[in-house]
């Protein structure tokens, strides 16, 4: 399809062209002319985005119902946008994830940032997981299995539709496979010395988390001759790799009794399952129990869910990762480590430093910080976006 056959959509005369033109990738719904043409645009319809002036931008995938109308997908207007303009996007994410990791399990496309907005992407080996959190991906869809079958060599590829961002964009909540069939079981992934196990069909997310993989290595370091805790440890994120890096044992801390049997048969697999255990509850309630009981570890990590995952909970969302500092810091021994995390983009890292700070002191412990750390490279930031920003990781000894 070609610019001249393509609909036009124009943004408002106050609309700020400028930043779109230095590379932020989203319209709002309140800078473009959306008049009753442009409203009656199917979702995910591809579009020429022009300026008040009628000077052209880039192409655009639309969504008209949605707070984030229009995304950038190409800023060269004679790009069709098809399986082969996919495939090139997919070479290029490849090509760099390949230089970063030996075995093929990372994040192969992290949406914005590899020029696919809206577009999540995890390698497991054989099997990719696909989150199309925008209209224009969900209408290629078909053409972007077929890409990535051809580009990266994967043989199965499944629709995951769990994300809060999808319903924004109208879309189901469906998942599906796209290509080849769904794994019958659990795939071992290995990182960082330890062997998790990740459920790509039924499992949070797209089954594993990758973006904390240099933060768990970080706090491997630490772990060695430790006791260490886990909590919102999900498949056993940080204990595992802390059992891989020597420590003496660990405990995890999940409200998901799957999750943590998942855990268990990571750990199993790596033969620790003698120094690692598991406990079931709602995390707050746990972390008083454990203080209740006397319990003192060398490392603790609190991993939380997004408390603040948009500007509208950032108040809510801070005094809750102040709570987790309060509640967490009795529990680390003197000179002992304690890793605060946070994936909320709403809340930056001087405000999320602020709350773990207070709650620290709030329970009459000094920190010093030792290391601030981010997601791994595999989730690269577009400078323009704040949000692909989202993950900090604290690590104070206290």
């Amino acid at each position: 399809m070609t610019a001249a056959s393509l609909p036009v959509i124009r943004l408002k005369p106050k609309a700020n062209a400028r930043a779109i033109r230095r590379g932020f990738p989203w319209v709002y719904a309140n800078e473009l002319v959306l008049d009753r043409r442009t409203k009656a645009l199917a979702p995910g319809t591809v579009a020429l985005l022009e300026d008040q002036d009628r000077k052209p931008l880039g192409l655009v995938g639309l969504t008209p119902a949605s707070r984030i109308a229009a995304r950038m997908l190409d800023r060269d207007t004679g790009a069709e946008i098809g399986r082969d303009w996919l495939a090139a996007r997919l070479t290029r994410a490849l090509a760099l994830r390949e230089r970063l990791y030996e075995a093929p399990y990372y994040r192969l496309v992290h949406a914005e940032a590899d020029g696919l907005p809206g577009v999540i992407i995890d390698r497991f080996g054989d099997t990719a997981v696909v989150q199309p959190n925008a209209a224009w991906a969900e209408a290629l869809l078909p053409e972007l299995a077929q890409a990535l079958v051809e580009v990266a060599g994967v043989t199965n590829v499944l629709k995951n539709a769990g994300s809060r961002g999808r319903s924004l964009e109208g879309l189901d909540d469906i998942d599906a496979v796209l290509a080849g069939a769904a794994p019958e079981a659990p795939v071992p992934v290995d990182m960082n010395g330890a062997t998790y196990m990740a459920d790509v069909t039924g499992g949070q997310k797209t089954g594993l988390f990758y973006d904390q993989r240099p933060n768990q290595a970080f706090a491997a370091r630490l772990a060695r001759g430790q006791r260490v805790l886990d909590v919102f440890s999900h498949v056993g994120g940080f204990a595992l790799a802390a059992l891989a890096g020597g420590a003496t044992s660990a405990l995890a801390v999940d409200g998901s009794a799957p999750a943590l049997a998942l855990a268990e048969e990571g750990a199993a697999r790596m033969g620790a399952a003698e120094r690692f255990a598991t406990r079931k509850g709602d995390a707050f309630d746990t972390l008083t129990a454990l203080g209740d009981e006397g319990e003192r570890f060398g490392l603790v990590i609190c991993d939380p869910p997004a408390f603040a995952p948009a500007k509208p909970a950032l108040e809510a969302g801070l005094r809750a990762y102040e709570r987790v500092a309060r509640l967490s810091a009795p529990l680390v021994e003197e000179g002992g480590f304690l890793v605060l995390c946070s994936c909320s983009h709403a809340a930056d890292l001087s405000v999320f430093t602020g709350a773990c700070l207070r709650g620290i002191g709030r329970a009459g412990r000094r920190a010093q910080l030792l290391h601030t750390g981010f997601a791994g490279p595999d989730h690269p930031l577009l400078p323009q976006l704040a949000e692909s920003g989202y993950l900090k990781a604290l690590v104070f000894r206290l």
